[in-house]
């Protein structure tokens, strides 16, 4: 079974400094039919003012994959860390036992459009750690690039959960096949263009839950650039 979450039917709001839609309940946007998806728990599209951007804030318990689509993401943590994410790269931010971080645009003259996804950990209490990897988009044309992981195959970043996260870049009629194992299930966000899966068309910043479905059919209609969580 396939279910379409329209783009249009997303929560969030324009502030000026940040436009954002919110796929699942968060923040002031609440909706008790869309709390998450398995252990995916947050995916918010958002797109960042130059020079702006979300100040120090903590967290706790969650696994944190921050996906640039155009633009670049600067971030410190209390950590330690300091990393400008850049298109196509997969970053990482276990949140554990506690963690501070800011996320901000460090362009004074363009946006950075970016997708924010919480998942949630297998238990409690991990130590905070954080990782991030380049992935370009020659790794991902025309094939399903794993790019997170529990255990951190195929060099994905490593998430403490039993979820794996797949990019792909299509052009109009190239198309991949992704086979779900008996009992698991699947989350796709189109984060450009527009696709057929299984014959069902998703536009831009459209989401699809998938249960009960043996093989996956993603087959690009106008160049595309897909994310595909494969979720126990």
């Amino acid at each position: 079974m396939i279910s379409i979450r329209p783009s249009q039917q997303r929560g969030g709001g324009d502030y000026g400094w940040l436009n954002t839609r919110h796929t699942f309940s968060f923040d002031r946007y609440y909706d008790a039919r869309f709390m998450g998806f398995r252990s995916l728990r947050v995916i918010n599209e958002d797109v960042v003012a130059p020079s702006e951007g979300f100040p120090t804030h903590p967290h706790r318990d969650m696994e944190i994959i921050t996906y640039v689509l155009d633009g670049a993401l600067e971030h410190k943590d209390s950590l330690g860390t300091g990393s400008v994410i850049r298109p196509g790269d997969g970053q990482r931010m276990t949140a554990g036992r506690g963690i501070r971080h800011s996320e901000m645009n460090p362009s004074a003259t363009d946006p950075v459009h970016l997708l924010q996804i919480w998942i949630r950990p297998d238990k409690p209490g991990h130590e905070p750690s954080y990782e991030q990897k380049a992935f370009p988009n020659e790794e991902k044309r025309g094939r399903l690039r794993l790019i997170a992981s529990p255990d951190g195959k195929d060099g994905s970043v490593t998430i403490h959960q039993d979820a794996k996260l797949y990019v792909t870049v299509l052009a109009p009629g190239e198309e991949v096949t992704h086979n779900l194992t008996k009992g698991r299930f699947a989350w796709l966000q189109l984060a450009k263009g527009s696709i057929e899966l299984n014959g069902k068309r998703l536009n831009q910043g459209d989401g699809a839950s998938v249960s009960d479905e043996a093989k996956l059919s993603l087959k690009g209609v106008r160049d595309a650039e897909v994310l595909l969580f494969d979720l126990a």
